[in-house]
């Protein structure tokens, strides 16, 4: 027998091929009453010639045989047939036809059909006919709506064809049946999600799937990567960027003196100087930052003298914040606390801006939830960061995915 492709066996032992050519050729036309002698005696030269491997004369009862039939039932016989000797005769299209003949029959059992879809769409998608092959494991999906890799199969079709807005969301389903089953989901599949909504200009459609794969395989340039697609499609205030860059240092992502450089500034500009001393000094200590180097010179210098200042008085302003009729005061003394490392006082004063009023919820539930991770509470920073809506509810997420590996 010639070589067979591995599209080719999986279809014969999709319908039992094998089986079927180990038992004696008469067996399956004698137990077919409704053959006419016409049609058995088709079917059956076809049989024999392919029991002796006759391809020649298979060839010619096949054509025989097709124009013999006159019930479904016996259609998808000769089909049947004609597959067995597509792959015995590695023709790809033979095999191809064949599935289109037992298909059209409307005599396959049900059990057979799901298979015959997923494997005409294979054949389909070899011989590059991809919006027949899309159908096809279309069909397949719709009757066997587990399968993932058929989904993500299905998705890499759409994504071929330039359907990326069908193909997204055929991924994220791919990776639910996954979870759902308990089963691990490739890394491969977040980034094939992540990547393909990239190259489109789709960065909010990249974010769930790059939070998820760095929460799943939490190294640092997954988390870097989370962090830029972040950084890229929400349009962020000061505020919300400072998180985002918090989360990616508690994750450990980032990564070269430039990270380390626009953190830095951007936590002067917001006057929070602890934390920019904190994260230079970092920056130094990982030979990240050279501190003798012009910009890093003079910033290390400028934010190590401003926090020392930003020290002075903190008690009081603490005392002030806490008796305050409003929580505005509170939020701004916590986020001194917060970039200063005090996390227990920082939530302390988050807390009391909430219960006060007057702040917005979601920035103060975020730095909450901020801080209280910080300080190693994960139940409660959970809490405080799935209370965060609308805009930071991204930031949020960033945080919880962060969080999700943490004991």
């Amino acid at each position: 027998m010639r070589s067979v492709s591995p599209v080719a066996l999986g279809v014969a032992l999709a319908i039992g091929l094998a089986a079927a050519s180990a038992a004696p050729a008469q067996a399956p036309v004698a137990s077919a009453p409704e053959l006419s002698a016409q049609e058995r005696a088709a079917i059956l030269a076809l049989s024999t010639a392919l029991e002796a491997r006759d391809y020649t004369a298979a060839t010619a009862a096949l054509g025989t045989a097709q124009s013999a039939a006159r019930s479904g039932y016996v259609r998808y016989l000769a089909s049947a047939l004609q597959l067995r000797l597509g792959i015995e005769t590695g023709n790809l299209g033979l095999q191809s036809s064949a599935i289109d003949g037992m298909i059209g029959s409307g005599a396959v059992p049900d059990g057979e059909l799901p298979q015959l879809y997923r494997n005409q769409a294979a054949l389909l998608q070899s011989a590059g006919k991809l919006d027949r092959a899309e159908a096809s494991l279309e069909r397949y999906v719709e009757l066997a709506p587990s399968d993932a890799d058929a989904v993500l199969a299905l998705a890499q079709i759409k994504a071929d064809r330039k359907k990326v807005a069908e193909a997204l969301p055929l991924i994220g389903r791919a990776i639910a049946i996954r979870k759902a089953a308990g089963q691990p989901v490739p890394e491969s599949w977040y980034r094939r999600g992540a990547n393909l909504a990239m190259m489109n200009q789709m960065a909010p459609q990249a974010l769930p799937l790059v939070r998820e794969l760095a929460a799943s395989y939490p190294t640092q340039i997954n988390w870097r990567d989370a962090f830029l697609v972040h950084r890229e499609s929400v349009r962020t205030d000061l505020e919300a960027t400072l998180d985002a860059w918090r989360a990616a240092r508690a994750a450990k992502a980032l990564a070269g003196e430039r990270d380390y450089l626009q953190f830095a500034q951007a936590l002067a500009v917001a006057g929070l100087h602890a934390e920019a001393k904190s994260v230079l000094d970092e920056g130094v200590a990982a030979r990240m930052v050279s501190p003798n180097e012009g910009a890093f010179k003079a910033l290390i210098a400028s934010t190590a003298k401003a926090a020392a200042a930003a020290r002075t008085g903190l008690g009081a302003k603490e005392t002030a914040a806490m008796a305050a009729a409003t929580g505005t005061a509170a939020a701004g003394v916590a986020d001194t606390m917060l970039a200063a490392g005090d996390y227990a006082k920082a939530a302390t004063l988050y807390r009391a801006a909430l219960n006060k009023g007057g702040v917005d919820p979601n920035l103060v539930n975020t730095r909450l939830g901020i801080a209280l991770a910080s300080a190693g509470q994960k139940a409660e920073a959970e809490a405080a960061l799935r209370a965060v809506t609308g805009p930071r509810a991204e930031i949020a997420a960033l945080w919880l995915a962060l969080l999700s590996r943490r004991a």
